[in-house]
């Protein structure tokens, strides 16, 4: 998404789950905010589907918009449904996947290096 289009949603109530479809088979993304502090990413993932155990440079705070997944933080499975939030601790291996097809929004934030 351009930052045009991005800023077309600025001042604007949204409905977040709205903001991106589900395709078939598929992961699809949307960002909807890109600045140096960090940004914020929709993401929908068609049942099956998911992210491979990786690790972040900075803490990820992820919030189900729709939907079922199941996610894994060092070890521990725990299953999240529409309404919640988990925040993926930098630098811990994390992983998800559908129960169902499901949004969510991802939060990034990124450190100043020099504070």
């Amino acid at each position: 998404m351009s930052e045009k289009n991005r800023n077309e949603l600025l001042g604007k109530v949204l409905n977040l789950k709205d903001l991106i479809d589900y395709q078939e088979g598929t992961v699809a993304s949307r960002m909807i905010i890109n600045k140096k502090a960090g940004s914020i990413t929709l993401f929908s993932f068609d049942e099956d589907e998911g992210l491979s155990e990786h690790t972040a440079p900075y803490d990820a705070v992820v919030t189900i918009l729709d939907g079922e997944c199941e996610v894994w933080v060092d070890g521990v499975t725990s299953p999240m449904k529409a309404g919640e939030t988990i925040i993926f601790p930098a630098h811990i291996p994390h992983a998800l996947s559908a129960i169902t097809r499901f949004k969510m929004m991802l939060t990034m934030i990124r450190e100043n290096s020099d504070e």
